[in-house]
């Protein structure tokens, strides 16, 4: 449980922009390569048994990668009391909030929460993309993400800092809604875009190797997957890229 009321709002991060190479449509492959300038990393921790989150899903709704930025809405589980279950809160994307509350010394975890390229962020409110500060290009590693058939595939480059690097992998989906009947948004219409439906953790590996890692799609559907770089406690960006092979 955690210990303080849900009356705050966070802020979000800045993004990159890559080059496409379509190979056809999703089902036979694509793929995308990091640019030069990282993305600014947005997490949104968020739930729809939480009065003072809707503004904060509306602002991180107005956040487009063509902006430079991956924005990631975590919606958390323990706010599922109140008298509505979050259809979309998960226990993996509750736990990595309480890890980012261990990473930045925090006394509780709340919702809604904004963390900036790892950071808690909270002057988030009417900031646009462009305001929000990407990662720092010198420490991102070069990234590729590839797709054949429901296999994702990303390819990390070697890097000279840090010593270890680590990832997840997030899958995101767009344009959901919610007729809330209970507790504190009953009555409302809640509308939702970068939800983490999938969040997968990578295990370090040296960063001075290149690495790869794989992650397998369920059967049909075509939706966004990012792999975000990070330190070896996951908690803290070095490069981000999502992908959407053409339909």
């Amino acid at each position: 449980m955690p210990s303080s009321p849900h009356r705050h709002v966070l802020p979000l991060i800045p993004a990159l922009a890559g080059a496409l190479l379509a190979t056809g449509a999703a089902a036979q492959g694509c793929e995308l390569r990091a640019g030069s300038r990282p993305p600014a990393v947005v997490e949104l921790y968020t739930s729809e048994g939480c009065s003072s989150c809707p503004p904060a899903d509306r602002w991180l709704s107005t956040l487009k990668a063509q902006d430079g930025v991956l924005a990631l809405s975590f919606h958390v589980n323990y706010w599922n009391h109140l008298g509505w279950r979050d259809p979309f809160a998960t226990p993996e994307t509750t736990a990595r909030q309480y890890r980012l509350k261990e990473a930045l010394g925090g006394k509780y975890v709340y919702t809604p929460q904004v963390v900036l390229n790892g950071k808690d962020h909270r002057g988030w409110s009417g900031q646009t993309a462009r305001e929000l500060t990407p990662l720092p290009a010198a420490a991102a590693p070069g990234l590729r993400l590839s797709r054949q058939g429901n296999q994702v595939t990303a390819q990390v480059a070697a890097s000279a800092a840090p010593a270890m690097l680590a990832g997840y992998w997030a899958v995101l989906q767009d344009g959901l809604v919610s007729k809330v009947t209970r507790g504190e948004n009953a009555g409302e219409n809640l509308k939702h875009d970068h939800v983490v439906s999938l969040y997968q953790p990578v295990e370090p590996w040296p960063a001075g190797q290149a690495h790869t890692t794989h992650l397998t799609l369920p059967a049909g559907g075509n939706p966004r997957v990012a792999f975000v770089v990070t330190h070896p406690g996951l908690t803290r960006p070095v490069q981000a890229l999502v992908l959407q092979c053409p339909s």
